[in-house]
């Protein structure tokens, strides 16, 4: 392998590699009791591709190289792709407003395509799957972009929303005149290689891999039903394998001809607005981007019903890293297995955003500081409440779930405190209008939310 680690290291033939990160994706698929898993380490030159464990617990079917796995939000790169294509082909511009294709967004006439695709158009981020399963793409979307459900002025912030793909999503169809199945097939799946499956549609003798969640009262991992409105198809509907994936992270870097380089480095080129806080470090059209060693990486988080899945590229080395895990669990193996790549193979790859604690000592928010921040926030139907810190931390519930205590700091980000752990996870930051000075969103997970009115 043509990586050399910071630290000494013995060098390992191709195969020892393979046997000791096989033994490792063994070892912590076991640990974090994930029924199946897949790892591809692509260099170009070589690739090792690894699987281990089963597809389902019901039916102990094997996990294989072409398993394909639920990937949720990794869909959205595909159909960003899907849109960057017809940009490269002239149908239409990313400058220009999605409104002047689509009708049902013309309420935000600002918003660009671009904005679109890197989540800084200001759209919430839609209703649940349930909700978007009564009603059709147009109404969707026509309810969702109106002007007083608008987070922020579109290209001033950021906010991941599922309404901005499915509208990318009709925007590919309105321009080619196909539904986006039959594009994203024709346009990315075929020339890649890739067998397509869906979440609502099997694709025969393709083996596919269900999601799983542990059974409160045996411990043991079940197979999940997967839960996606055909109209949330372009934000998360796909299936794929990590070779799948890895394909897709090669053409990111412009090691494959399927996208044109220009419109790969457009994918990965950072949006001035993009701030996505606990999601990455940056975002492009398409692909989120994340800090490594001076480096900046692209590629794409996907969680869908008891899955997780991962893609790292380096456009600098041309490397690529995917995992896919069919369990929530999934995330903290690839976690662990992602700092477990320096020692193996000499590769340091950004597995995530670390907590802000997590670089040392830092201030902590002053208690008048917090009760700024209390208040009820709202990102379309979904409502935020932050209470301000009594006898213990600051917390923040959301739709009246129970509260998840906050570490504020000093420059208005926090960490969300897990109550099972007690651990640090990332958070996000509450933000001042530029104007008053009061605080009037906060940004969780990579949503924003604005302050709601009060009742």
């Amino acid at each position: 392998m043509p990586y050399a680690s910071p630290a000494p290291a013995r060098e390992r033939s191709p195969l020892l590699l393979r046997g000791e990160l096989q033994h490792r994706l063994d070892t912590l698929a076991r640990a974090h009791r994930v029924p199946g898993a897949q790892l591809v380490l692509d260099t170009g030159p070589e690739a090792v591709v690894l699987h281990t464990g089963v597809a389902d617990t019901g039916t102990g079917t094997p996990f294989t190289e072409d398993t394909a796995v639920p990937v949720g939000s990794l869909t959205k790169p595909y159909t960003a792709a899907l849109v960057m294509l017809l940009a490269d082909d002239g149908d239409l511009d990313l400058d220009e407003p999605a409104a002047e294709h689509l009708p049902e967004v013309r309420q935000l006439p600002e918003v660009t395509i671009r904005q679109l695709l890197s989540h800084t158009g200001g759209l919430p981020t839609g209703p649940d799957s349930d909700a978007a399963a009564r009603t059709t793409a147009t109404r969707y979307l026509s309810a969702v972009c109106t002007a007083p459900d608008a987070l922020f002025p579109p290209g001033t912030d950021f906010s991941y929303s599922n309404a901005g793909y499915v509208a990318a999503g009709r925007l590919v169809e309105t321009v080619t005149g196909m539904p986006w199945h039959e594009a994203v097939c024709a346009l990315l799946l075929e020339p890649f290689g890739t067998g397509p499956v869906f979440v609502d549609t099997a694709a025969p003798g393709r083996p596919v891999a269900a999601g799983h969640a542990l059974n409160a009262a045996t411990g043991l991992p079940r197979a999940v039903r997967q839960n996606l409105a055909p109209l949330e198809a372009p934000a998360g509907a796909l299936l794929a394998s990590a070779a799948d994936l890895a394909a897709l992270g090669a053409a990111l870097v412009g090691r494959a001809k399927v996208l044109p380089p220009d419109t790969a480095e457009l994918m990965r080129r950072p949006e001035p607005g993009a701030r996505p806080g606990a999601l990455a470090d940056g975002w492009g059209a398409g692909a989120a981007l994340y800090r490594q060693d001076g480096r900046l990486w692209c590629g794409h988080d996907g969680n869908a019903m008891g899955t997780s899945c991962h893609l790292r590229a380096d456009p600098d080395s041309g490397l690529v890293v995917a995992f896919t895990g069919n369990a929530g669990a999934a995330t903290a193996l690839w976690r662990e297995l992602a700092a477990d790549l320096e020692e193996l193979a000499g590769v340091r790859v950004p597995a995530g955003i670390e907590p802000v604690g997590a670089g040392g000592p830092v201030l902590l928010a002053a208690p008048a500081t917090l009760a700024e921040c209390a208040g009820d926030y709202r990102n379309g139907a979904i409502r935020y409440r932050v209470e301000p810190a009594g006898a213990g931390p600051a917390t923040l519930s959301v739709d009246g779930d129970l509260p998840i205590p906050l570490r504020c700091y000093a420059d208005l980000s926090y960490d969300l405190i897990a109550p099972d752990t007690g651990r640090p996870e990332p958070g996000g930051r509450f933000h001042r209008d530029p104007a008053t000075g009061r605080i009037d969103r906060v940004q969780v997970s990579g949503r924003t939310a604005r302050r709601a009115a009060a009742d």
